[in-house]
């Protein structure tokens, strides 16, 4: 068996994982643990088709990560196989542009930018101890979500605040799926060599959604910001809105800015708006059932995409590619459509046809559309496993 990657993803009550072969191309083991921090947390295990759960009775992430390494105890010829963990991280802030080798100073860097993503930056920190731990002398590597967008100008990332808090607290936009997005880039000039010399746009479109203008490979504006909650509707963020609407809630609910932001963070977007639920998927077979709440959800979504679209558009010199990825992005035929049509302006326009086709990389758009419009599957797990493969062969 050739060298593989185990690349570990811990969100604020969950751990993705996978073990990934032949340069990242293969996947061996894939899975995830649900609902850490609760007494009923679960992990579960996916191989070659078949799901195996167990329960976790500690619930943390600590204990997930020494469950992976008993099932690879017990696979010898995986582990022995294993060269490199890499890690996911949501925000690298200013100190990280690139991935690197996990040592303390890199972990201290992680924690030092923590309040910007303070339910992810700490489980981050968790999951590489544990797997230090547990993996001794095997490398790891910090993959990071905001890396990608540090090539922003000053003019696309400084927020119009004063500009002592920006010197003194770093606040400005960051952006993310990053990862996402360079894989997006890498996988167009596959296709499209050219790209790498034109101008991209990306629609990454799931329960967390964002769009990024991408001219000559390189981030030139991106709809995310210091966090995720701005730019986009998404499953349960609002998106950007005018600021005083935070005091307004707090005002009116009785309740503090800090359960306020929570309602913008967990309680709006398609949720919101629907009062049914975040999933596309369940909003739209409502929507075929003559719901209204969830068909008005879904255009706003749609609106509020195609709107930063063209707000990230204003960095390049034209509109060569249209990329759809994400779950919503490579499956939803009714968003692709509802935003396309809000581009009409702007020449861009999509085939019915080809956009009802779903499940591989293809392009939809008509014959008269002066934009080439795509469906890319996005592989994040593939460029942790790359950058964790060369980082550790260098």
């Amino acid at each position: 068996m050739s060298d593989s990657i185990l690349v570990i993803n811990c969100g604020s009550s969950s751990l993705k994982f996978a073990v990934l072969t032949d340069e990242g191309q293969t996947v061996l083991l894939e899975g995830i643990a649900e609902r850490l921090g609760e007494s009923n947390s679960t992990l579960t295990f996916k191989k070659e088709g078949l799901k195996e759960s167990i329960s976790l009775p500690e619930g943390t992430h600590k204990s997930a990560v020494a469950e992976i390494k008993k099932w690879l105890d017990n696979r010898p010829t995986i582990l022995n196989s294993l060269t490199g963990i890499g890690h996911r991280v949501v925000h690298g802030g200013e100190t990280f542009s690139q991935s690197v080798l996990i040592d303390q100073n890199v972990i201290d860097g992680i924690a030092e930018c923590a309040n910007f993503a303070p339910l992810h930056s700490p489980a981050h920190i968790i999951g590489m101890y544990a797997a230090i731990e547990l993996f001794p002398g095997v490398p790891q590597v910090a993959v990071f979500d905001t890396a990608f967008h540090q090539t922003l100008a000053a003019e696309q990332y400084l927020y119009p605040i004063p500009m002592a808090l920006y010197r003194q607290h770093h606040f400005r936009k960051y952006g993310f799926h990053g990862t996402s997005y360079r894989y997006i880039s890498r996988r167009l000039a596959e296709i499209e060599p050219n790209s790498l010399q034109q101008g991209v746009l990306v629609a990454h479109l799931g329960n967390g959604a964002s769009t990024c203008a991408i001219n000559k490979g390189k981030s030139t504006d991106t709809s995310m910001g210091i966090t995720p909650l701005e730019g986009l509707m998404m499953g349960t963020r609002c998106g950007s809105l005018d600021p005083s609407l935070l005091s307004f809630i707090a005002d009116a609910e009785g309740i503090s800015s800090a359960q306020a932001l929570d309602v913008l963070n967990k309680k709006s977007g398609l949720l919101g708006i629907s009062e049914l639920s975040n999933d596309c998927r369940t909003l739209e077979d409502a929507m075929a059932s003559g719901n209204e709440s969830a068909k008005l959800a879904l255009d706003m979504f749609a609106i509020r995409t195609a709107k930063y679209l063209v707000s990230t558009a204003t960095t390049l010199d034209r509109i060569d590619h249209l990329v759809f990825t994400g779950g919503i992005g490579e499956n939803s035929s009714y968003i692709r459509a509802a935003i396309c049509q809000q581009l009409k302006a702007f020449n861009i326009h999509i085939d019915s046809d080809k956009n009802a086709l779903r499940g591989a990389t293809m392009n939809i758009e008509s014959a008269q559309s002066q934009t080439k419009v795509w469906i890319i599957p996005t592989n994040e797990e593939l460029m942790i496993a790359l950058d964790t493969i060369n980082l550790i062969r260098q």
